[in-house]
C-alpha cells in the first residue's frame, strides 16, 4: 500500500476515533455507576488492530488521546484516557494472536484492563487504594460494553475481510 494512503486511512480513523470520544463524553451516565461508558472510541482501535496492525493502531491511539485530552479542555482527562488506552492496547496486542477469531472476546478483556489502568491513575492521583473496591462493578461494565464494542468489529470486519486489498 502507498504510505500516503496509509497515512490518509489512519488519519480517518483518528479522527473518527476523537469523534467518537467527544460525543460519547455528551451522553448522559447509562449506569448510576459513575465513570462508565461504552467505549467506542476503543472500538476504532481494536478495528485498527485487526485490520491494519499494530502500529497503525498505536499512532491513532496516541492520536485520539492526545487530541481527546485538548478537547476536553483538562489534564485530567489525558492522565485517564492515556491510562487506560494504553492498557487497553498492550492486553489487546498481547491477546490479538491467540483471540483473533473471537473478536468480542478480545474487546471485553481490553475494556477490563482499560478499567484497570484507570483504577490505577485514581490509585496514583487520589493517593489510595480504596478505588479498587469499585473494580468489580467496572468488571461487570466492562464485560457488557466490551462484548458490544467486540460484536461491533467483528461485523465490520466481516464486511471488510473482502476489502481489504483495496483498502491497504
Amino acid at each position: 500500500m502507498i504510505k500516503t494512503k496509509r497515512l490518509a486511512l489512519d488519519a480517518v480513523l483518528a479522527a473518527i476515533a476523537l469523534l467518537l470520544f467527544l460525543v460519547e463524553a455528551q451522553i448522559p451516565p447509562l449506569t448510576s455507576i459513575p465513570g462508565v461508558k461504552i467505549g467506542l472510541a476503543n472500538a476504532v482501535t481494536l478495528f485498527a488492530v485487526c485490520f491494519l496492525g499494530k502500529k497503525d493502531a498505536a499512532a491513532i491511539l496516541f492520536v485520539r488521546v492526545i487530541l481527546g485530552a485538548v478537547f476536553a479542555g483538562n489534564l485530567s482527562t489525558f492522565f485517564y484516557s492515556a491510562s487506560g488506552a494504553v492498557c487497553c492496547y498492550l492486553v489487546t496486542c498481547i491477546l490479538y494472536k491467540p483471540l483473533c477469531k473471537t473478536v468480542w472476546v478480545l474487546s471485553v478483556f481490553g475494556a477490563a484492563a482499560h478499567n484497570a489502568g484507570q483504577l490505577l491513575c485514581a490509585c496514583i492521583l487520589l493517593q489510595s487504594p480504596s478505588v479498587f473496591w469499585y473494580f468489580p462493578y467496572l468488571l461487570i461494565a466492562a464485560v457488557i460494553s466490551g462484548a458490544f464494542t467486540g460484536i461491533c468489529v467483528h461485523l465490520i470486519l466481516r464486511r471488510m475481510k473482502n476489502r481489504k486489498e483495496k483498502w491497504i
